[in-house]
């Protein structure tokens, strides 16, 4: 308990004092998050920090022995490093998202406990790993979304942990928490640094994996709804935002502020508001997870919890956000005579033509103006009158494109 208490408070500090030196070299290098999500650009290698507090505090305390990570923890602890490192990859060259899947599937076939689940749930328990790596990597679409939520979800599932006594897990769980803590100290918005992909990738991986493996041997139908318990806010949003870009006919990996922080804020709720409020939400699913997990509350308490998702992703996807679709080719205007959208190759009736301004000799005609019947020429209100006669409409609109 001593030294669960003493490498918190470590890997808190440690996450700090790196998340602060690595956004330097991340500022010199241009490793920052581009995403159109983002309306700044926010130094990466946030999530560096996170990984390397928790795996140095980890490590340091099971090879001295004071708290030894058990069976499979140090997999877990493998897994997530290579998990972490393809995110890395991912951060600075901008990696495939097949890759990052593939990847992830990989390591988590490796730390899912199959004697205890079997080969169906422990091929359901891969898929749900890797789902939920990714969708806390898409949570991390707005400043201190991801470190809340997954600051919650790590002490929820650590309680899980502790009631199946499996005490490496739950030190180790509550070193990320204190990671993810002191990364808060300057991811909250306005946020400094960014968790990236490298962070979001390791954190999704353990809180999901150590979640699979406390659930393990249990019944597989109650354990589904506390996995989806735990990770409630993740799951809602990705499924927010595949369902809203399959309705408006956009592909899925194109970026969009269409996420529940970027929604929220349509509302009206500020930055630090919406961070809040989504913490709440995690706690509250989390709450649920934890006590039908511990046999404190009945299983039927998960559909409250699935319930409540559903009606928040369908209230959501009504708070418009992608926007009217561009116009190409410039800007348009309407002809006289003519449908809108037809550009104008007459200087003087463009809508961005200055009054007096000499036209573009690139946007002139190549062809003079249409001559018209004898008979149809009207001279205009205000003609200018000569000894024998006035001059025609025609010859005054040449005049004024030759003259400007």
């Amino acid at each position: 308990m001593l030294y669960g208490i003493a490498a918190a408070a470590i890997a808190l500090l440690l996450s700090a004092v790196l998340a602060a030196l690595l956004r330097v070299p991340a500022l010199r290098l241009g490793l920052l998050d581009r995403r159109q999500q983002r309306q700044r650009r926010v130094p990466l290698f946030g999530g560096v920090a996170v990984v390397l507090a928790t795996c140095l505090v980890a490590v340091a305390g099971d090879r001295t022995g004071i708290a030894p990570l058990g069976d499979g923890i140090e997999v877990l602890l493998v897994a997530g490093g290579a998990v972490a490192a393809l995110g890395l990859v991912a951060d600075v060259w901008r990696l495939k998202v097949r890759f990052l899947v593939l990847g992830t599937a990989v390591a988590a076939a490796f730390v899912v406990p199959y004697g205890d689940t079997g080969v169906v749930s422990g091929a359901v328990g891969v898929g749900w790993i890797t789902f939920v790596a990714l969708a806390f990597r898409a949570l991390d679409h707005a400043d201190g979304v991801a470190g809340t939520v997954g600051v919650v979800t790590a002490f929820g599932v650590a309680a899980c942990v502790a009631v199946e006594v499996m005490d490496g897990l739950v030190v180790l769980l509550s070193v990320l928490a204190a990671a993810l803590t002191g990364f808060l100290m300057h991811n909250w918005p306005p946020a400094r640094v960014a968790l990236g992909a490298c962070g979001s990738l390791f954190a999704g991986f353990l809180l999901a994996a150590a979640a699979v493996i406390a659930r393990a041997g249990h019944d597989p139908a109650v354990g589904a709804g506390v996995l989806f318990a735990l990770t409630a806010v993740a799951g809602a949003d990705a499924v927010l935002v595949v369902a809203s870009r399959r309705l408006a006919g956009r592909p899925l990996l194109r970026g969009a502020p269409d996420h529940l922080a970027h929604r929220l804020r349509r509302l009206g709720l500020t930055p630090q508001g919406v961070t809040v409020l989504l913490g709440l939400a995690a706690f509250s699913a989390v709450l649920v997870g934890v006590l039908v997990h511990a046999g404190w509350a009945d299983a039927q308490a998960v559909w409250w919890v699935a319930g409540v998702a559903a009606v928040v992703v369908l209230g959501l996807l009504r708070v418009s956000v992608y926007g009217p679709p561009r116009a190409r080719g410039g800007r348009r205007g309407r002809r006289p005579g003519g449908r809108l959208g037809a550009r104008s190759d007459r200087p003087e009736l463009r809508p961005d033509a200055r009054p007096g301004a000499r036209p573009d000799p690139r946007r002139a005609p190549v062809y003079g103006p249409r001559r018209q019947p004898e008979s149809d020429v009207r001279p205009p209100r205000g003609e200018v009158r000569r000894a024998g006669g006035s001059v025609s409409s025609q010859v005054n609109a040449g005049l004024r494109v030759r003259n400007g």
